[in-house]
């Protein structure tokens, strides 16, 4: 588990103090898979530097694992119910449980992929046999065993990605740090590697912990999402919930930026003939979750109202196993039908949004 409390980090830059980290406080169960989502700038990456303390909060606590609780007070590790200062060696068994990949992937150009997976392991007291033989059992969790005499200069940007996280598996930790991992793959590479992550939650019960600013990412991997802004975490929670029920207007946007309903905003703005409504007519934004009735309310609710639908967009998406969709469709009635089918698609947890009116 890891448990964050109330931590803030701030640089100074140019005279200037920049709050890069506000206040923040996060709990990640063992074998989550939790995404941190914002803009560039929002915190994000200071925020997973702060875990694994390649950045030293200047205030708040840590607690990753089966460690004691660290607390940042002034720039300083403070360790223990005596908060006494962090040793050297603790500090790096504490990184050791941690692994991070990074967009640009950070590999040994020079270095052959045995080399650059077996380089984190050179300093941990096994012997040139147990490293061969990590190295080996890495590149085969990667798929990658037929590339172990490789250059980086030789491979892909989904096998150099495949490389780090090898290498940042090597040491056994229980916890992977994902700062942009994919962001600098092409579709195909992208969902290559958040299939790998998948597998390897799954295999090892590794803890992952995924910065992006995709929703994408999110959607694909994540069982639980932080969305950041200005360096606070303003909204969070189980995916489903957060993509059913947006709370914030910057995770209402990136949600909307994942759906293909989102298109509906240029329709409206270029007066298109799709979403032209006559008179009789309502122009509606119809969102489904879990806890609507289903399938069936589109031919219920014509029958049972004499309402005529025309479905100008629809999404559907499945989403820890439970569907998610919406609908931009025009209604065609008499005032009366129109609304009493409405009344009756909120009654049924249908979210309802009249968008236009003829």
């Amino acid at each position: 588990m890891i448990e964050i409390k109330n931590l803030s980090k701030t640089f100074t830059l140019k005279g200037q103090n920049i709050d890069a980290v506000r206040d923040v406080s996060l709990t990640i169960q063992d074998g989550d898979v939790y995404g941190v989502i914002g803009y560039s700038g929002a915190g994000k990456s200071t925020l997973v530097r702060c875990i694994n303390l390649l950045e030293t909060p200047d205030s708040g606590s840590l607690r990753v694992n089966d460690s004691d609780l660290i607390t940042f007070e002034n720039g300083k590790l403070l360790y223990g119910a005596s908060r006494t200062p962090m040793k050297e060696k603790q500090l790096n068994a504490m990184r050791r449980s941690i692994g991070m990949i990074f967009q640009h992937f950070n590999l040994l150009d020079r270095s052959t992929v045995f080399d650059n997976v077996a380089y984190p392991l050179k300093y941990s007291g096994m012997n040139r046999k147990e490293i061969k033989d990590r190295v080996h059992e890495m590149l085969q969790l990667v798929d990658l065993t037929d590339k172990r005499d490789a250059y980086p200069s030789q491979l892909s940007g989904g096998q150099k990605q495949r490389v780090a996280i090898a290498r940042a598996l090597a040491n056994h930790p229980k916890i992977l740090l994902s700062d942009e991992a994919t962001s600098a793959l092409d579709p195909d590479a992208t969902e290559s590697i958040l299939a790998l992550l998948r597998h390897l939650n799954e295999k090892l019960g590794l803890t992952i912990i995924a910065i992006t600013h995709e929703m994408a990412v999110i959607k694909s991997i994540c069982r639980h999402v932080a969305v950041m802004e200005d360096g606070r975490v303003v909204e969070e929670g189980n995916v489903y919930d957060v993509f059913a029920h947006p709370k914030q207007d910057i995770t209402k946007h990136f949600v909307a930026s994942a759906s293909a309903l989102n298109r509906v905003d240029k329709l409206l703005h270029d007066d298109s003939p799709l979403v032209q409504v006559q008179p009789g007519e309502l122009l509606v934004k119809l969102l489904f979750s879990r806890d609507s009735v289903g399938d069936s309310v589109i031919s219920q609710i014509s029958r049972d109202f004499n309402v005529s639908i025309n479905i100008v967009l629809a999404s559907v998406e499945v989403l820890e196993g439970s569907p998610l969709g919406g609908m931009i469709a025009i209604f065609k009635g008499t005032e009366e039908n129109m609304h009493g089918a409405l009344d009756w698609m909120k009654a049924h947890h249908v979210e309802v949004e009249v968008l236009r009116r003829g």
